[in-house]
């Protein structure tokens, strides 16, 4: 079992940054490839982005490639989410997920709003 708790989230303008922060506790964090999607009003819950147990592999959504950074901290048991040059549309409640074969654990949210 694993439980994320995602914090970071927040009112920003257009242009400015977030960090996200998503905690984990139980075993064998390090194991997880980790993720964080996103959910805006309406929409379908959508990829952001991926790191492998490792952190030497990443993945990401072309919508944010070259402006979101995701990172994770084995020693911490932590992944983070680095939103820079932020747009209206990235506004959504963002999930943090954990995968390890067929399991997959979520967080509760966190929501980012960007005003224009």
């Amino acid at each position: 079992q694993v439980q994320l708790v995602e914090s970071g989230g927040g009112l920003v303008q257009a242009g400015g940054s977030l960090r996200l922060s998503c905690a984990a506790s139980g075993r064998a964090f390090s194991s997880y490839g980790m993720g964080w999607f996103r959910q805006a009003p309406g929409k379908e819950r959508e990829f952001v982005a991926s790191i492998n147990w490792s952190g030497g592999s990443t993945v990401y959504a072309d919508s944010v490639k070259g402006r979101f950074t995701i990172s994770r901290d084995n020693a911490k048991n932590t992944v983070y989410l680095q939103m820079n040059s932020l747009k209206p549309e990235d506004t959504a409640v963002y999930y943090c997920n954990a995968q390890l074969g067929t399991y997959a654990y979520w967080g509760q949210g966190t929501q980012v709003t960007v005003s224009s």
